[in-house]
């Protein structure tokens, strides 16, 4: 049974998601169609491309997958679909594929070109689905699109390096549903460049000289349960992705706060990481 997901910026209250599984079941009755997410921030590429990378590697292989951030058809925004390490990839070319192209190079990119024989100005109903609802029969890419080498590139999703200095200089791409910050610097970067030295981690108003890989670490549970003080505790760890992210124990923003409240944390607001 194929399998087809969707991660949008269209939410939960309008009618949009519905209709493009409705018009997926329309043409495939036994497809599997399952949501990562609606929620992505409206036309937010680097958000997309953050819980794309992180989600898609747990489908299997000839999953098929719609992206349906910023689709509008125009010169500078071309629909694509990519084969990348066993996966499809239908959506604009607004460089959210940039992100996981970093890490693996794709195996085929095609310029969808069926538009000519659609009336739209809905694509991800009436393009996405129907390259997707394409694939998920057999077919090939070439028959949907013209090959190209090149993907548009998001940026801000690379930290800069400045080896002089000893310094990686790094941006948030990400605020989770707890209010945790997660930047573009990943583990393998910070022990290329930092080669074992200590550090320090600045981010506004925290500072931080570890990095954990639990957010428990921030709790010492050799102190009796009445003792402990754990509310509001901040931490930074490697998370379940190997990004740096900054964090606080068991936060809520709604309540008690979190590190994007709490340290003034917003999208592309810089964290830098200093070696001794």
């Amino acid at each position: 049974m194929p399998i087809i997901t969707l991660t949008t910026d269209f939410g939960e209250k309008d009618h949009f998601a519905g209709a493009v599984k409705g018009a997926i079941y329309t043409e495939l009755a036994d497809v599997k169609i399952v949501d990562i997410s609606h929620s992505i921030s409206p036309f937010h590429s680097t958000e997309a491309a953050y819980i794309i990378q992180n989600a898609y590697n747990s489908f299997p292989k000839g999953t098929i997958h719609i992206i349906g951030i910023d689709s509008e058809l125009h010169p500078e925004n071309k629909h694509i679909a990519v084969l990348l390490d066993g996966h499809y990839f239908i959506c604009a070319d607004n460089g959210i594929i940039s992100m996981l192209a970093n890490e693996i190079n794709p195996e085929k990119i095609v310029e969808i070109n069926i538009h000519n024989k659609v009336v739209t100005n809905f694509p991800v109903l009436d393009v996405f689905v129907k390259v997707a609802c394409h694939i998920a029969r057999g077919g090939t890419l070439e028959i949907i699109g013209k090959k190209i080498e090149t993907l548009k590139q998001l940026t801000g999703i690379k930290p800069a390096i400045n080896l002089e200095n000893g310094q990686i200089i790094g941006t948030v791409i990400y605020i989770d549903n707890y209010g945790n910050v997660i930047s573009n610097i990943n583990r393998t970067t910070f022990e290329e460049v930092g080669k074992g030295r200590n550090f320090k981690v600045t981010a506004r108003r925290a500072n931080f000289t570890k990095i954990h890989s639990h957010y428990s670490d921030a709790i010492d549970f050799n102190i009796p349960v009445g003792k402990r003080d754990e509310d509001g505790k901040k931490i930074a760890l490697w998370n379940s992705s190997n990004y740096l992210e900054l964090a606080i124990y068991k936060s809520n923003p709604a309540t008690v706060g979190s590190a994007s409240t709490l340290f003034g944390l917003e999208y592309r607001d810089t964290i830098v990481v200093k070696f001794d």
